[in-house]
């Protein structure tokens, strides 16, 4: 299945495609034929969108997109938190899955964007000055921060598309975006949530399924967990 975030993209992708097989045919370039399907797939692949089966166990923050962990850190002062926060950035390769996840179950308080640069990510500096867009989750009843979910574009990641509202509940492994052509998200938890993180430095992760952090505050493990993630 492919993403609706990216239908325009993956639609001209395939008209193209199938447009210049057929003109390598009736030119008579057989060689060429097999090259422009086998690219077309390959293009086709960067908008795919498997089927994700979240983890049920209360208490867990799933990873927001596919990718390799680059880095886990603490973060002093978080704004949106207003404090201090863990922080786990995964690194998209264009091999990735580019399709992004609501990590946790919870309520969009903020979306906020920010311009910026465009640089290759792989560069903390980078990290920090190039354009994003970061969600902010809350409990949907106590209206405490859950969690946030950075996505940063790239040297080639050109677009962010997030399908999110303000107000809008999300369930844990809900799709909620698309960073197109790579680059990294960042996901963040409040240090007041005790969160242990679950993964490694280098570590291949899968959004929705993989998890990130178990939270061990009692705030957060009495979160209310839905397991019907798919839209």
């Amino acid at each position: 299945m492919l993403s609706g975030y990216a239908r325009t993209e993956w639609t001209v992708a395939l008209i193209v495609g199938v447009m210049l097989t057929v003109a390598a045919l009736v030119a008579g370039w057989w060689w060429a034929a097999p090259v422009t399907v086998l690219v077309t797939i390959a293009v086709l692949l960067f908008f795919r969108d498997p089927v994700r089966k979240p983890p049920s166990h209360r208490g867990v923050v799933v990873a927001p997109c596919d990718g390799r962990v680059s880095s886990i850190h603490h973060v002093d002062h978080f704004e949106p938190f207003a404090g201090p926060a863990t922080c786990v950035r995964v690194f998209m390769s264009v091999f990735d899955v580019h399709l992004n996840r609501a990590p946790c179950h919870g309520k969009v308080e903020r979306i906020t964007h920010q311009p910026g640069k465009h640089g290759n990510t792989l560069s903390p500096q980078s990290i920090e000055d190039n354009e994003s867009t970061t969600t902010l989750l809350v409990h949907p009843g106590k209206g405490h921060a859950v969690a946030a979910v950075r996505q940063v574009a790239g040297l080639l990641a050109r677009t962010i598309h997030n399908a999110l509202r303000e107000g809008q509940v999300v369930q844990r492994g809900q799709r909620m975006g698309i960073i197109k052509l790579g680059s990294t998200t960042e996901l963040y938890i409040p240090v007041s949530l005790e969160p242990e993180v679950q993964v490694t430095q280098g570590q291949k992760v899968k959004a929705g399924e993989t998890v990130l952090v178990q939270v061990v505050s009692g705030d957060a493990t009495r979160q209310r967990e839905d397991d019907d993630t798919d839209e």
